[in-house]
C-alpha cells in the first residue's frame, strides 16, 4: 500500500480508536456517579431524575460506540474497497468532465445518508422515544429527510460544478476565489436561512401579546437589539426539547422560541435564555464565529488547493486522478483533523457561553440564569458529572455545573 494511503488509512482508525475511548471515559463517569446527585445541585434536581439523566446518557453513548465502529469501518472501506467500482459504474453511464466528477460526490453522500438512515430511525423512534422526547411521526421524519436530501441537492450540486469550474480555469489559485465564494455564501445563507430555509421544516407564529412579551420587548431596548420579530417553532412537533435562538444578520434577526421552552420555563427562566442569547450578539460572538467559520474554510481550502496540484493521491489507493475522487479522498480524510482541531473550537465557544452568561446575569439577574440552565438539564436529561477529557473533545457549552458555579462567584 502507498505511504500516503497507509497514513491516511491508520489516521482514520486510530481517531475511531480514540473516540470509542473518549465515549467509555464518558460512560465510566457517569456511572461512577449515577448514586448520588452533585452536592450543588441537591436543592433542585431529584435523584429519580438524576439517575433518568445518566440512563439517559449511557443509552447515547452505547448508541454512539456502535456509530463510531460504523463511520470508522465505513471511511476504510469508501477508500479501500467501495469508491473505485462507484466510480467505475458511474463512468459507465456519465461521460468524462464536471459533470461524471458532480455525480460522484453526490452519489457517495446520498450512499452514505443511505447507510446512515437505519441510525437515525433507530435513535428517533428507539432512544429518543424511550426516554419520552420523540414526538416526530413517521411522515414527518420522511418528509424532513426527503426535504433535507433535496436542499443538499439543489444547494451542492451547482457549488460542486463551480468548484470543479474553477479548478479546470485557474489551476493554480483556484482555491482561493472558491475559498472567498465559500465565505460569501457562509455570510448570504445566514441571512436566507431564517426567513426560506427553517420555514421549510417548521411552522413559526408570532409571539401573542401579552406580559411575557412586554418584558421581552423591553430587554430588547434595554440592549439595543433590532429584529424582525418575536417568533414561536413548532418544535413540539418533533421533540420535547427546549431551547431558543437567534439568527440572521442585520435587518433579518429573528428571535425564535421554541414551544416546548415556553410550556416549561418561567417567565424570568425565559429573560435570562434571551438575554444571554443576545449577550452572543453585544458581545461579538456572531462576527467571531464567522471569522472563525472562514479561517477554517480557508485551511480547507488549502488542503485542497495542495491536493488537486500535487497530484498523486487518487493513485495512491489506485484511484482514477479524476477531482470528484480526490475531493471524495480529502473529505474522508479531514475526519481525523477535525478530531484533533475539536478541543480548540470548543474551547473557542465555551469561552463565548462564559461571556454571555455573565451578559445574561448582568440583564436578569444570577438567580434566573441559574435557574433556567438547571430546569434546560433537568428537562433535556444532560449528566451534570461528565468526564473532563470528553468534555474537550466534545462540548462546544460548558458543562452547566461549571456554568452554575462561574456565575456564583462573579
Amino acid at each position: 500500500m502507498h505511504l500516503i494511503a497507509a497514513a491516511i488509512i491508520a489516521a482514520i482508525i486510530a481517531s475511531g480508536v480514540f473516540d470509542l475511548y473518549l465515549k467509555r471515559r464518558q460512560a465510566a463517569s457517569v456511572a461512577a456517579n449515577r448514586a448520588a446527585v452533585p452536592v450543588d445541585f441537591r436543592k433542585s434536581v431529584t435523584l429519580e431524575e438524576h439517575q433518568r439523566a445518566a440512563d439517559y446518557t449511557l443509552a447515547n453513548i452505547r448508541f454512539g460506540l456502535a456509530e463510531t465502529v460504523f463511520d470508522t469501518l465505513l471511511s476504510v472501506l469508501w477508500l479501500t474497497l467501495l469508491l473505485a467500482p462507484l466510480y467505475a459504474a458511474i463512468a459507465a453511464i456519465v461521460p468524462a468532465g464536471l459533470l461524471r466528477s458532480v455525480a460522484l460526490v453526490l452519489a457517495v453522500g446520498a450512499i452514505g445518508a443511505a447507510l446512515h438512515l437505519p441510525f437515525s430511525l433507530a435513535r428517533t423512534f428507539g432512544l429518543e422515544a424511550k426516554f419520552g422526547f420523540n414526538r416526530a411521526s413517521p411522515l414527518t421524519f420522511a418528509l424532513d429527510r426527503l426535504k433535507g436530501l433535496s436542499l443538499q441537492f439543489l444547494l451542492g450540486a451547482p457549488l460542486l460544478f463551480g468548484l470543479f469550474w474553477l479548478l479546470a480555469a485557474m489551476p493554480r489559485f483556484w482555491w482561493l476565489l472558491g475559498w472567498a465564494v465559500s465565505v460569501a455564501l457562509t455570510i448570504a445563507l445566514t441571512v436566507i436561512f431564517p426567513m426560506w430555509i427553517a420555514p421549510l421544516f417548521n411552522k413559526f407564529t408570532p409571539l401573542p401579546d401579552g406580559g411575557m412579551k412586554s418584558r421581552i420587548e423591553d430587554l430588547l431596548e434595554r440592549c439595543a437589539f433590532e429584529s424582525r420579530g418575536l417568533f414561536v417553532m413548532d418544535a413540539s412537533k418533533r421533540s420535547s426539547h427546549g431551547n431558543a435562538y437567534f439568527s440572521g444578520l442585520g435587518r433579518a434577526k429573528r428571535i425564535v422560541f421554541f414551544d416546548t421552552l415556553l410550556e416549561k420555563h418561567s417567565e424570568e427562566e425565559i429573560l435570562s435564555i434571551l438575554a444571554h442569547e443576545l449577550g452572543h450578539f453585544k458581545l461579538g460572538h456572531i462576527g467571531q464565529r464567522l471569522a472563525q467559520s472562514a479561517a477554517f474554510m480557508f485551511i480547507m481550502f488549502a488542503v485542497l488547493g495542495w491536493a488537486f496540484s500535487a497530484g498523486g493521491l487518487a493513485s495512491a489507493f489506485a484511484l482514477p486522478d479524476d477531482p470528484g475522487v480526490v475531493l471524495t479522498i480529502v473529505m474522508i480524510a479531514l475526519g481525523p483533523i477535525l478530531h484533533l482541531a475539536a478541543p480548540l473550537t470548543n474551547w473557542l465557544s465555551r469561552r463565548a457561553e462564559f461571556e454571555a452568561d455573565d451578559f445574561a446575569r448582568t440583564m436578569v439577574g444570577r438567580e434566573a440564569m441559574i435557574s433556567a440552565l438547571t430546569r434546560l438539564t433537568r428537562d433535556n436529561l444532560s449528566t451534570l458529572t461528565p468526564d473532563r477529557l470528553y468534555v474537550l473533545f466534545y462540548y462546544s457549552h460548558p458543562p452547566v455545573p461549571v456554568r452554575v458555579a462561574e456565575l456564583r462567584t462573579a
